[in-house]
């Protein structure tokens, strides 16, 4: 069998070390695996290779490659990192959450973003090839990885787990695609040369349960850090049945509690910063992370330079010793406001004055003016640089470094407890849906209302999982994203799904636009 990663113990955790490893083991398959971008392109001379992949220790390598992938990439095509830019961007600005103000003539990228905000974009936004690049690159990559793994000399026995790990990461990407797209293609086998076609929605959730509940029992029952598991892979099912009425009209709020059940040995933090600080491998919550470590060479973990001001730097050291940010992304009017003063997690959000730790004044802008951040937002297409509550969610600090050390929060145990509730609420059961939001409100310091709905729940899931990207999935579920809210209208219904990007129908004839479009 190929020896798996060091499970965390939970009272003797060597996080980094552990975190270290899960690097090199992603980083090193970037030697053997390649993946594509036109999923016809076959990458044969970069996959076949008679010489690499007949031992356990090969292959445990080769398998790096799929989780390399989840950090996204760069090239002239598009800008694909879901941790800071496109991927988040387009999700977090298309909810009620966050926005991109244009700011003069910067943030303006040819009204990408205000269309987006405003929900009237169109097919050719490039944030939708982004989104749409990095799924299919990673799937690619993953498909190439399972044809690697079936042709090594392993036994048919080894290979079995392998694969259903393997096929756990591509249910996360096609997640990702059935959430934003909808209608896509279902592509498995590395072989195929013929271009794809639409799947519909509802073939793509079938494919999804069925790899999940087939995997499962071939997955690891520990836990990893850094890994899809069994918890991992139930977490992932969880999610499905929590969105299955929005994605395909049939609720599944009974089988979303019974795959939470299943998920163990996770906690909440007593801190919520402990899943958001530079060494956030340490996490007892933290159920699936994207690995980063800046001098082992990862790229595209920089939010926090996207959203703060150009001389934020000065706040943070009293010599500017903080990598340029670009003043971008930040909180729409009303979100701020949504937290009691005395919620730990409102701290999520920088607002008010800025202080330059040098002369322990307010820093003043290029304008004259001091450098305040306010939660008004008084012209969405021509904002002051100071306009907008920024988000300050991971630990920033002196040194960084651009491309940042913190492991990017994927899925956390306070989301299971949340689906939980949720789901008892769905079914009219609030007593039952109390203890979960309970542990919720105990953390943040807040008090739960006499009577629990879906209302106070739908704005609870906004203040804990604020910035983690999440947002319009939620907006979606509760029928809101369709109401208008700031610089918004009415929402068609259609545009719950976003278009598939005109790049990908001109070179692939097979594929048809979503309705609405």
């Amino acid at each position: 069998m190929i020896s798996r990663m060091i499970p965390i113990v939970k009272n003797n955790i060597k996080s980094k070390t552990m975190k270290y490893s899960i690097i090199v083991f992603a980083l090193s398959a970037l030697f053997f695996t390649q993946s594509c971008t036109d999923m016809d392109e076959q990458l044969y001379s970069q996959v076949d290779s008679k010489d690499y992949g007949k031992t356990p220790a090969e292959i445990e390598t080769i398998v790096g490659g799929a989780y390399s992938s989840l950090r996204g990439f760069q090239d002239d095509i598009s800008n694909s990192y879901p941790t800071c830019e496109y991927v988040f961007f387009l999700n977090e600005i298309a909810s009620d959450e966050a926005t991109i103000p244009t700011r003069g003539t910067d943030w303006y990228d040819g009204g990408r973003y205000q269309r987006t905000q405003a929900h009237t974009w169109t097919e050719e936004n490039p944030m939708f090839l982004s989104a749409w690049r990095y799924c299919y690159q990673g799937i690619a990559a993953i498909n190439g990885i399972i044809y690697q793994v079936d042709k090594s000399e392993l036994e048919e026995e080894a290979k079995t787990p392998i694969k259903a790990e393997l096929s756990v990461v591509r249910v996360y990407y096609y997640y990702l695609l059935l959430d934003m797209f909808g209608n896509v293609p279902i592509v498995t086998n590395f072989e195929d040369t013929e271009l794809p076609a639409n799947n519909t929605r509802q073939e793509v959730f079938d494919f999804m349960e069925e790899e999940l509940t087939n995997a499962i029992p071939h997955l690891s029952a520990e836990v990893i850090y850094g890994r899809f598991t069994k918890n991992v892979a139930n977490a992932l099912l969880a999610r499905l049945y929590l969105n299955a009425e929005a994605f395909v009209g049939t609720p599944r709020w009974q089988d979303c509690i019974e795959a939470c059940e299943k998920i163990t040995n996770y906690t909440l933090e007593p801190d919520y910063f402990t899943n958001f600080q530079t060494n956030n491998e340490v996490s007892l919550e933290n159920i699936l992370t994207i690995p980063y470590d800046n001098k082992a060479g990862t790229t595209g973990n920089y939010l926090h330079s996207m959203t703060f001001h150009y001389l934020h730097r000065y706040t943070v050291s009293a010599t500017g010793d903080y990598p340029w940010c670009g003043n971008g992304i930040c909180a729409q009017p009303g979100v701020y406001s949504k937290f009691a003063d005395n919620d730990r997690r409102k701290a999520s959000m920088l607002s008010g004055d800025q202080i330059h730790l040098g002369t322990g004044s307010v820093i003043i802008m290029d304008s004259g003016e001091p450098l305040v951040y306010t939660e008004e937002i008084e012209n969405f297409t021509d904002a002051k640089q100071n306009e907008g509550v920024r988000l300050n969610k991971y630990e920033v600090k002196v040194g960084e470094a651009w491309e940042r050390d913190h492991d990017w929060v994927v899925i956390r145990y306070a989301e299971i407890l949340m689906m939980q509730a949720e789901c008892y609420l769905r079914q009219g059961n609030s007593e039952l849906a109390r203890p979960f939001v309970a542990q919720i409100s105990e953390r943040a310091g807040t008090e739960m209302p006499e009577i629990l709905d879906l209302d106070f729940l739908y704005d609870e899931l906004l203040r804990e999982f604020i910035f983690e990207g999440r947002r319009r999935t939620d907006n979606i579920r509760f029928g809101k994203y369709f109401e208008p809210w700031w610089e918004k209208g009415i929402t068609p219904i259609e545009r719950g799904l976003f278009p598939i990007p005109k790049s990908e129908l001109d070179k692939n004839t097979n594929l048809t636009q979503n309705t609405g479009y």
